[in-house]
């Protein structure tokens, strides 16, 4: 696992964003898997001004999201196929028809969840995973005593989630406690996986995920058992960890030897 550190918020997502930029500029067809919330917001930004700068192109890139609520019009202002549209699909020239999210509108969810898993076997699996990280360590939404080897499936959300995730909705407004979400097992087959962690809030969370016991009582620790990982914080969030300065070391040294 390689941990960067870096001073902001601005600088782990532009870090985050030349990932993902080099890898798509390098790579036709490339596969993406992407993640909502706040922590990304940036790292899409970043992507944006490298297409409108014309660094990068999406036209033959394949993105596949990690999670959507049940019960959300796509139209939703909360439906991740809305953030999604907001926040990157609208502004980039990719192809809608190559955006997929694990969406479901017949109530067949059994079904909607194994086509999910198919599509992406058809498409050759991701080969870059954008994660963050919830405070309670879920990755997408796999709550704490998931499964570490679950596929795609639909899952209840803890109420330290719903109650995160209230504040982006309306007074007396009705809120998802059910997502379809890729499963840890899913998440696990990507190439490569991309984890940001931005903010004091998530320290602990981050913290875990490093040098905590692999647990499903904290999904995300299971990413120390993934080959090729990097995890992007700003030094708010990465506050907590023990080897701080291990880090910023190790990562000084990687930067000197790949620039030889």
């Amino acid at each position: 696992m390689r941990v960067v550190i870096l001073p902001s918020e601005l600088k782990a997502s532009n870090f985050a964003a030349n990932i993902i930029g080099k890898f798509i500029s390098e790579k036709e067809k490339a596969v993406l898997g992407l993640a909502t919330g706040s922590s990304t917001i940036l790292t899409y930004k970043a992507l944006i001004k490298k297409y409108e700068q014309r660094e990068i192109s999406f036209k033959t890139v394949t993105t596949f999201n990690l999670d959507e609520y049940m019960g959300l019009h796509p139209d939703h202002p909360q439906s991740y196929r809305h953030y999604m549209n907001n926040n990157l699909f609208n502004h980039i020239d990719i192809n809608n028809k190559n955006t997929f999210i694990p969406e479901c509108f017949d109530d067949d969810y059994v079904t909607s969840c194994e086509n999910y898993e198919s599509m992406l076997k058809r498409h050759g699996g991701i080969d870059i995973q954008v994660l963050g990280i919830g405070t309670n360590g879920h990755i997408g939404f796999n709550e704490p005593t998931s499964s570490l080897n679950s596929r795609t499936r639909v899952k209840t959300l803890t109420q330290n989630t719903i109650e995160n995730n209230s504040r982006f909705f309306k007074d007396k407004e009705t809120q998802p406690t059910l997502a379809i979400t890729m499963g840890i097992g899913t998440i696990m087959d990507a190439k490569q996986i991309l984890l940001l962690g931005l903010g004091k809030h998530k320290s602990q969370a981050v913290a875990e995920i490093i040098e905590g016991p692999v647990s499903s009582f904290f999904p995300g620790s299971i990413l120390q058992l993934h080959k090729n990982v990097i995890v992007v914080v700003d030094k708010h969030a990465a506050s907590d960890l023990k080897l701080y300065d291990y880090y910023i070391h190790t990562e000084k040294m990687h930067q000197a030897y790949t620039c030889k």
